[in-house]
This record gives C-alpha cells, structure tokens and sequence, in this order.
C-alpha cells in the first residue's frame, strides 16, 4: 500500500503503516448483535461464499464469528456450503473450541459422503475423548457421534465404550441426561 508523505511530497511504502482493511461482513461480524449479523447475510447473499471461507481461515475475530453466521443462516444440507465440505472437515483439527464446535454444527446440518463422515467421525471420537476440552464442543462431537451410528448400526457396540464415567465425569447432571436419553435412542 503506498502513502504519500506530506514532508516531501513523494510515494512511499512503510511497513509500520500498513493498515488491514476489513471487509463489509468482517465489519458486519464484530460490529452487529446476532440478529443484525443474520438480517445482513439474509439480505446480502453475495457473501455467504466469503463468510464459508472465513469460518475455514484462522483470520480471528471473524472466523469463529462467520462459521456461527454460517450455522444460523444456512438450510438443511445447503448446497452453497457442499462444495466447501473436504475444507469445513479439515479445518477443524487445529480450531480452538469454540470454533470446532460451530464448524461440526454446520457439518451436522450436510449430508456427507462417507469419506467425509468417516474422517469426520473419527475427528469427533477424538474430540469427545479429551476430557478437558469445553463440554459444549464434547457434546456437539457427541451428536455427530449418534448422528453417524443411527445411520451404521453396526457401530452401536463400538460406541458403549465412550459413555462409560470417566468421560461423561466433566459434564454437567442436564448433559450427562441428554447423553443418556440419546443413547437410549440407539441402543435396543
């Protein structure tokens, strides 16, 4: 970026003023209350394809932010959001929690191809494995979890094994509850 320097009248390019621009939904993102953010998405579908590559970057504020736009804007297996399904799957690894949580609330709403649930499954086994990670990322891993086993039954034995104490212990007595109906839903 070049500015012009007022004490000589020349062009020139310093680092330390290189400013970042924002862009109207990054500014959207961290200037507006939930139902602003959605009215502004709703309205302005021309950025729905930016606000899926900002959930998938590590461009903080906004990347948590727009993949938790993305969750409240989107349809049922949206069709703007297919062709970014092997990105959402591998970009979830190295997300803190809060931003995995919303990235697999995006992907719980898709119908993946079983190449991608299988990944997806085992990305999630691991999440709900790590005790000390935030109990809503756990238990959004978790849904993921029941959603793949009611679809294979196959795997209903496999998954008994992760309900067992020492990883339901960090959960809340409402969470543990709806673990247990959830279980009871596939279990016959």
């Amino acid at each position: 970026m070049k500015y012009k320097n007022e004490s000589n009248g020349g062009n020139y390019f310093n680092s330390k003023y290189i400013i970042l621009m924002e862009t109207e939904l990054e500014h959207v993102l961290i200037s507006n209350y939930k139902v602003g953010m959605i009215s502004y998405l709703n309205t302005h579908p021309e950025y729905f394809e930016e606000a899926i590559k900002l959930a998938i970057s590590n461009k903080q504020p906004y990347a948590w932010r727009a993949a938790w736009l993305l969750w409240s804007c989107m349809k049922v297996n949206d069709q703007r959001i297919k062709k970014y399904i092997k990105e959402i799957v591998n970009s979830i690894k190295p997300k803190k929690d809060g931003h995995q949580r919303e990235l697999i609330k995006i992907l719980l709403q898709m119908d993946l191809d079983k190449k991608y649930e299988g990944i997806l499954f085992n990305i999630c086994l691991d999440l709900w494995e790590q005790i000390n990670k935030d109990p809503s990322v756990r238990f959004t891993a978790f849904k993921f979890i029941i959603k793949i086993v009611k679809k294979h039954p196959d795997l209903t034995k496999e998954i008994t094994f992760i309900t067992q104490d020492q990883y339901l212990e960090t959960l809340s007595p409402a969470v543990k509850k709806s673990i247990s109906k959830m279980m009871k839903g596939i279990i016959l």
